[in-house]
């Protein structure tokens, strides 16, 4: 399912109440409604009733996630991403938000990137804030960091592979199929000289797997090289310049994920190559740029949303089970075709 239809599910079913919301209705603290709900006797008869009339009135139900928090627990979790300015955290993220509020636990967002700038340690601010648990989402260099926490708190990764751990839950999309169809499509287009620009970690090498399969399987006659570029826009530039200074330039890339296809593009502008004309280009992600009318990027729609949705479940059920067997979530991939991809000259 995409992002998407997702979205539109959860726009067309009416929101659940929260205890935030009873809370507001009877004109309460949250503490109180708790309170009232485990039945404790420390409450007014006046403010239970207004409790209890506002849970009537909005259809309250307690969420069985929620009843199982412990009163100990500080209700934050920590959100480790590694670089904001990739817009690829956005719908992940509203996926991680939408499922926590739910349950009236607040997400504790720190951008790794920065903090490396600053020499403060990621993992260790959110800790010495007594988060219950740990969300790591995209690839991340505080590998050592989370394996330590890990030990002591409830770790979820999303849309990573690492660092893989047996009590560590995975959400994910299949980014080997992900980046396969996108090679097909190109293959289908009629391109022959095929070019990816790899990203990092497990994730960069399943799409590069996933990419290499898809010409495996292709007519004999398919030329393709792979380039590094990493994640972002400026990467993206760098190895598209290397690629189109060459002298055979490939017909088309399937970058690492949309900011760098978007170097991609620029570095391809910079050389009076038109997209596509010339040059096909694909992404990865399917995040908003993409979809802006006068960029209209091919990418693939990996199920940020969702992925984001289930890491947070994941991560809430983690709470009371700590050592549990390791659960993985992977969602299907779909190719995203826009205005960056067409056949050959």
């Amino acid at each position: 399912m995409s992002h998407d239809e997702v979205a539109s599910d959860v726009a067309a079913a009416p929101r659940r109440a929260t205890i935030r919301d009873v809370a507001a209705h009877a004109g309460v603290s949250k503490s109180v409604v708790s309170r009232v709900l485990r039945d404790e006797p420390n409450v007014s008869a006046e403010r239970r009733e207004r409790v209890r009339s506002a849970m009537t009135e909005l259809n309250y139900r307690p969420n069985s996630i929620a009843r199982g928090l412990s009163e100990s627990r500080s209700g934050t979790v920590g959100v480790v991403i590694n670089d904001l300015r990739n817009p690829w955290y956005v719908s992940l993220l509203e996926g991680l938000a939408t499922t926590f509020d739910a349950v009236d636990v607040a997400p504790l967002l720190v951008d790794s990137r920065l903090d490396h700038q600053v020499g403060r340690n990621t993992v260790e601010t959110l800790l010495s804030r007594q988060v219950d648990g740990l969300v790591v989402v995209g690839t991340t260099d505080a590998r050592v960091d989370v394996e330590r926490a890990a030990e002591s708190i409830p770790v979820v990764l999303a849309g990573t592979l690492e660092p893989d751990l047996p009590t560590v839950d995975i959400a994910v999309d299949d980014d080997h199929l992900g980046a396969r169809l996108a090679t097909e499509h190109l293959l289908a287009l009629g391109h022959r000289r095929l070019a990816h620009i790899q990203g990092p970690g497990m994730v960069g090498r399943l799409r590069r797997k996933g990419f290499e399969d898809a010409i495996a399987a292709a007519d004999a006659g398919v030329e393709h090289v792979v380039e590094f570029g990493g994640t972002t826009e400026e990467g993206g530039y760098a190895a598209t310049g290397r690629l189109l200074d060459t002298a055979a330039p490939p017909t088309a890339i399937l970058a690492f994920n949309d900011m760098a296809c978007l170097g991609a593009m620029s570095a391809a502008d910079d050389r009076g190559v038109s997209v596509p004309g010339d040059l096909s280009l694909i992404g990865y992600d399917d995040t908003r740029l993409a979809s802006l009318r006068h960029i209209s990027l091919t990418s693939v729609d990996n199920g940020n949303f969702a992925v984001g949705a289930q890491g947070a479940k994941f991560l809430l059920r983690r709470m009371d089970r700590l050592t549990a067997p390791q659960q993985i979530y992977r969602h299907p991939p779909r190719l995203a075709v826009r205005r960056t991809t067409s056949a050959p000259r």
